[in-house]
């Protein structure tokens, strides 16, 4: 079962973002915690995307597709703007220095390594995507 939704580059979108995946998650009748991983994994990568990657322009769209088969959910997030929006290499920060430091933000992607089972970015033509993928019994 595949299931698309675009959006424009707002940050108002970002609910329905959460409520199409949940949707979409709850009809495979998982367990909610699991549920809430991935629409807090989906969300995060989009927002990044909005924010860092497209300045919040929403003359530009996403584009989100899911896919669940054999037992793994698959997410794509292709982002339509004009630029190339690849994250550096997952490195996990040092929790502590970051308190220590008060620092604020940049561990999203953190997160969302530790929520899904793969997380993959890579260019197709001049747009980026990130692939997720999680496996769920």
């Amino acid at each position: 079962m595949k299931s698309a939704l675009r959006i424009a580059c707002s940050r108002s979108h970002l609910q329905q973002v959460r409520d199409f995946v949940r949707t979409y998650l709850n009809s495979r009748q998982l367990p909610e915690i699991t549920i809430n991983q991935v629409v807090l994994a989906v969300d995060e990568v989009v927002a990044n995307f909005i924010i860092h990657a497209n300045g919040e322009d929403e003359s530009q769209f996403l584009d989100l597709e899911l896919t669940f088969e054999n037992h793994d959910l698959n997410v794509e997030i292709a982002d339509h703007g004009n630029t190339i929006f690849l994250p550096p290499p997952h490195q996990s920060p040092n929790l502590h220095d970051y308190i220590r430091q008060g620092r604020k933000g940049g561990m999203g992607m953190t997160l969302v390594n530790r929520l899904m089972d793969r997380v993959v970015f890579f260019t197709r033509g001049n747009h980026t995507v990130c692939h997720l993928s999680k496996h769920l019994n």
